[in-house]
Parts: C-alpha cells; sequence; structure tokens
C-alpha cells in the first residue's frame, strides 16, 4: 500500500508540473496569437488548434491532480450526518465509481483515438489522436490515484 501511495504522490506532482507547464505554454501561445492578429494582422493558422491541444491538457492533468487529493466536487452534507464507519463506506464507494468513470473514459478516448489517427490536424501537421492523449493519461491517471482511495480513504471528518 506505501508503494502505491508513494507511486501515485509522484505521478500527481509530475503531471502537475506538467499542467502549469502546458497553462504556461498556453498563455505563451495565445499571446503570440493576439499580438500577430492586432498588431500585424497575420495569425498563423496553427495558433488556434494548438491553443486547443493546450487546454485539453490544463483541464486534464489538473483533474487527475484533484482526483489525487479526493478534491472532487462532492455534496456532503448528508454524508456528514452519517455515523463514521457509513462515511467510510461512501467514500469507498465514490472512489469505485470514480474509477468506473475513468476507465470509460480511457476507452472511449481510446476508441477515438484509434479511429482518427489516420487523420491529420491541417495547420499542425500531427494526428488528430493527438487530441485524445491528454484525456487517456489522465483517465488512467484518475483511474490508479482512485484504487488507492478504494484500499486506503481519507479518514472521514468526525
Amino acid at each position: 500500500m506505501n508503494l502505491l501511495h508513494s507511486l501515485n504522490a509522484r505521478l500527481s506532482a509530475a503531471v502537475l508540473v506538467l499542467a502549469r507547464l502546458c497553462l504556461a505554454g498556453l498563455g505563451v501561445v495565445v499571446l503570440y496569437g493576439v499580438v500577430l492578429r492586432y498588431a500585424f494582422n497575420n495569425e498563423p493558422a496553427y495558433i488556434e488548434q494548438l491553443a486547443l491541444l493546450l487546454v485539453i491538457s490544463v483541464a486534464m492533468f489538473g483533474a487527475a491532480t484533484v482526483a489525487h487529493d479526493a478534491g472532487h466536487i462532492g455534496l456532503d452534507s448528508l454524508v456528514e450526518l452519517l455515523p463514521r464507519a457509513a462515511r467510510r463506506e461512501v467514500a469507498r464507494f465514490v472512489a469505485a465509481m470514480t474509477i468506473l468513470f475513468a476507465l470509460v473514459l480511457v476507452w472511449g478516448s481510446l476508441q477515438m483515438a484509434l479511429s482518427t489517427g489516420g487523420d491529420r490536424i491541417p495547420t499542425l501537421g500531427i494526428s488528430e489522436a493527438w487530441r485524445y492523449l491528454p484525456v487517456i493519461v489522465a483517465g488512467v491517471l484518475i483511474a490508479l490515484f482512485s484504487i488507492e482511495h478504494v484500499l486506503r480513504p481519507a479518514v472521514p471528518k468526525d
């Protein structure tokens, strides 16, 4: 269990750095595009597609990090009224449902990547499958992080 916790902590830290780099890159790309569009009336066609890939990456890698920290949006006002043991079981159930969601996300994204792998993003010259890579990676990480939560959920508040 400690090995899984250690691995997940390192993966979460790495994916958070990756999300931050993508966010910084997004800022640079958008600023570059705005300057070229409004100052020089000449925005390259690839700016929009590159920004879209970075937005997807920031959102998915950020979601994976939040899943590691069990910081999902929750309505816990009713759960807080339950006894401690019941809250622990609810936490396990939520983690199990998160695993299911993550696996569906990975499967669907993998299917989309495989079906669009031969198509190209014209302005970038890369495969359309690249759009789904951050979703697949984040889905695998969310599932892995949630497995830890099922095995050892956070101790509910008293």
